[in-house]
């Protein structure tokens, strides 16, 4: 074949890939659907030209774009993994890991329950073997979210709504493929009626050995990329490579699900990358992953939509029958999942409410594409599959591809349109007219000092001044006769509109490198939380999203319990390095938005609801101040290294700024610039480097500092500090119940706790201790004691309380004194 020829049919491809997305646009049809329908209109126009006498002028091109190297393999083995790459790429997994409930039950659930419904109801309905109609349950059962999420952004229908269905979709290509393999095995060996439960039981093997071989992969990868971080390009190199070889690795070596191994090979670089990556070579990289995706989802659309017309080859009228019990089977077992199991997952609480509408949208939108066409293709290609199961798996998984794209993707807005998704809600409806009305407002005086600045004609001005002034006065009149919103509602899009512009305060201190791209991760979910917990929940939404971001979770539990029992330290050192450089970012990203409440929505929502949202920043300042605090008294030191690093790169960002004004200026040339972004990008990579967290030398440190063990010596001061065990506690956790046995002793490092007893209650604070009376006097603990915000304890055993309470005057007169506190005799706690 002429490799002119073939070169010029490629190039032509990426004009259509090009031209078929604002033609989507403007028709308002899914962007999947344009690239369908042209792709199969290029397969049939080829087919006829060849099969045609009118002319032979066209022939050599039919026959090259015929005669392109479209196999399975080609899609399985280059489109494929460039798509789930980047999808695990693009994703926020801490937000994603809020919602793994939903999202694995819907797709390992939904995957089973689609393969089942089809398998058996095309079982009952054909003369196919029940191994062949499974094998055609699990090729239609993947789905292509593309179209209902991209309406559903276009909509500003919930993140999490779209994050569940990306996540879902995602993890149901790896569960489909890898049902699919199992299945086209039985069909290969002739085995007729496949044990169902013997083929599940083979599915963990297929998904833990591709999500080990992933991991490994990923792993040995970011090391090897953090070995070349002065190195952009060599970094990205290695990252096209690393799905390609998971995938190969695990399908040919192990005999692994290729599929999984390469999300989990992109779950894993999505953790690790941002922390081992300079943050500009990371959004490189993910930008070039974003292109490459790009052009691997619509060419792989466009390639499997050629075979469609070869694939269709053939068909008979009792084909369209199975055809019709195929698009039953699989719309059923949407029905199943959308309004059987999801709803039982909200009502379980594990699943945020999905609105009736949206799941109608849902099974609407639950489009096919080139992923089922490609499985279908690879059993057309295999000389193991019987020719009959050929030709029905290649007819029913296109004809179901086609109904999906061509009846419910033409369809799909206008199901939106009538369940009225599409529409403001009264609220956003009044909003919106304020919003104009005060927009109008500042244009008008931004207008004025234009006009008077570019000293332009009285007449002209004073012509489109009353224009502009006739549509303002329309606005204001229009927004003051929106009173349908209640104060409840302003606090409500406040709150919204101020976790927005928390987020956008993030991404651009991002961009300035103020912080870094691994803590850009953290706290944008926490941003992201803020806006769908006033979304869901309004004002005490918020607050539960506010206090989240600052309590100890169960990750630093769990490096806290590797700490304490096995000695592993490195997990708890880099938590809590992670908290300390996390707290600073949110405390400086705070300082920046009583600034938007003052200026932007107290125009829009009034005084009363600025006034609330900034006693709810200032809520949160005082959460964040405390809890560093806290960190900076059970760390000396370390905080300070940190904000001298922040200073150092903020000063590293001054001065790139400066070198920029002056090449722009012409003061200084390329050569010069060049020469001085060098030096400035080697201090920047020094000054990227976190500085390391040794928590025995700081657990020392600290307790050198606290009053209650002044005067011991140093040899008791590391018995000590091997001794205590450090506790994080959340606000409102119980750390001691009534009536227990007391065999501790608790020291408050930071934060307070609260003591009820008989109907009295105190407070304790950092440097105070509790549990001692109990211990001493051999009683039952009487008191009730609750952390009433984010603390850590440092817990001593009893008896070496006792033994130390022999050796240290300090803490025995702390002793006395709490005794009196509490009106406690302290004659009968100690010994005279």
């Amino acid at each position: 074949m002429d490799i002119v020829l073939v070169t010029t049919v490629i190039a032509s491809l990426f004009v259509i890939v090009g031209v078929a997305e604002p033609l989507a646009a403007r028709l308002r049809l899914p962007y999947s659907v344009i690239l369908a329908v042209l792709g199969m209109m290029i397969g049939a126009s080829a087919i006829f030209f060849l099969q045609t006498d009118l002319t032979d002028a066209l022939n050599p091109v039919a026959e090259a774009i015929l005669g392109l190297p479209i196999r399975s393999n080609v899609f399985l083995y280059v489109f494929l993994p460039t798509l789930l790459f980047q999808a695990t790429l693009g994703m926020d997994l801490r937000r994603m890991m809020d919602d793994w409930v939903p999202i694995l039950m819907l797709a390992v659930v939904a995957v089973v329950v689609a393969t089942v419904s089809v398998g058996y109801a095309l079982s009952w309905a054909s003369e196919l073997p029940l191994a062949a109609c499974l094998l055609i349950g699990a090729i239609v059962s993947t789905t292509d979210p593309s179209a209902v999420v991209s309406i559903f952004r276009s909509i500003s229908a919930p993140r999490r709504l779209a994050r569940i269905i990306e996540g879902e979709s995602l993890l149901n290509d790896a569960a489909a493929i890898a049902l699919f393999g199992l299945f086209m095995g039985f069909v290969m060996l002739g085995v007729p009626d496949p044990s169902f439960s013997g083929a599940l039981a083979q599915f963990p093997v297929l998904i833990l050995g591709g999500a080990l071989t992933g991991w490994l992969a990923a792993r040995m990868a970011a090391w090897v990329m953090s070995m070349f971080s002065q190195h952009e390009l060599a970094q990205i190199s290695i990252s096209v490579a690393l799905p390609y070889l998971a995938y190969i690795v695990a399908e040919q070596s192990i005999g692994a699900s290729g599929v999984i191994a390469v999300v989990a090979a992109g779950l894993t670089l999505n953790l690790t990358g941002p922390g081992r990556i300079p943050p500009q070579a990371w959004t490189n990289l993910r930008e070039l992953w974003n292109v490459l995706a790009h052009w691997a989802g619509a060419l792989i659309f466009i390639l499997a939509a050629l075979l469609i017309p070869r694939l269709l080859d053939g068909v008979r009228l009792g084909d369209f029958v199975l055809i019709g019990v195929v698009i039953l089977a699989a719309i059923a077992a949407r029905v199943v999942i959308l309004f059987g199991l999801l709803p039982l997952l909200t009502a379980l609480k594990m699943s945020p409410v999905v609105e009736r509408p949206y799941r109608v949208a849902i099974l609407w939108g639950g489009l096919r594409g080139a992923v089922t066409l490609a499985l279908a293709l690879a059993v057309t290609e295999s000389f193991r599959v019987p020719d009959g199961i050929q030709r029905l798996v290649g007819i029913l998984a296109t004809g179901f591809t086609l109904f999906t794209l061509l009846v419910q993707g033409t369809t799909l807005r206008k199901v939106i349109g009538w369940l009225g998704l599409d529409r403001l809600s009264p609220i956003d409806e009044a909003l919106s007219r304020q919003v104009v009305a005060v927009s109008l407002q500042t244009v008008r005086e931004d207008v004025a000092r234009a006009t008077e600045n570019y000293d332009l004609s009285h007449d002209t001005v004073r012509v489109e001044a009353k224009r502009f002034g006739e549509r303002l006065d329309a606005a204001v009149k229009s927004a003051e006769e929106g009173t349908d919103i209640h104060d409840r509602d302003r606090i409500t899009l406040g709150l919204i509109a101020l976790a927005g512009h928390e987020r956008g305060t993030i991404l651009a201190r991002v961009r300035e490198r103020t912080i870094s791209a691994r803590m850009a991760e953290q706290i944008l979910s926490d941003a992201d939380r803020l806006i769908e917990g006033a979304r869901s929940g309004g004002r005490s939404g918020y607050q539960r999203a506010a206090r989240r971001s600052t309590a100890y979770g169960a990750a630093i539990r769990v490096a806290l319990l590797l700490h304490s029992r096995f000695g592993l330290s490195a997990p708890l050192a880099r938590m809590t390095a992670d908290r300390f450089e996390q707290l600073l970012s949110q405390r400086l990203i705070l300082r920046d938005l009583d600034d938007f409440v003052d200026k932007r929505i107290r125009r829009i929502h009034g005084r009363r609801v600025a006034n609330l949202l900034n006693d709810l920043l200032t809520r949160r300042v005082e959460a964040v101040e405390t809890a560093l605090e806290g960190l900076r008294l059970q760390y000396p030191g370390y905080a300070e290294k940190l904000e001298r690093r922040f200073i150092r790169r903020t000063a590293l960002r001054l001065e790139e700024r400066e070198y920029a004004a002056m090449r722009e200026d012409g003061l200084i040339g390329p050569e010069v610039h060049t020469a001085l972004m060098q030096d400035l990008a080697a201090r920047r990579a020094a000054a990227e480097q976190r500085p390391r967290l040794d928590i025995a030398l700081q657990r020392i440190a600290f307790i050198q500092q606290f009053p209650l063990f002044e005067g011991l010596e140093e040899s008791a001061l590391k018995r000590l500090s091997r001794a205590l065990k450090t506790r994080y506690v959340n606000a409102g956790d119980s750390i001691v119940r009534k009536d227990s046995v007391s065999r501790s002793v608790f020291f408050i490092a930071s934060g307070a706790v609260e003591l009820e007893s008989a109907g009295q209650t105190w407070r304790l604070g950092r440097g105070e201790m509790f549990g001692h009376f109990a211990l001493m006097s051999k009683k039952s603990v009487r008191a009730e004691v609750r952390a009433i915000v984010p603390s850590t304890l440092l817990v001593l055993d009893g008896e070496q309380f006792k033994r130390l309470l022999g050796r240290s005057a300090v803490l025995r007169d702390a002793v006395r004194a709490s005794a009196e506190k509490r009106g406690i005799e302290a004659s009968e706690l100690l010994p005279d």
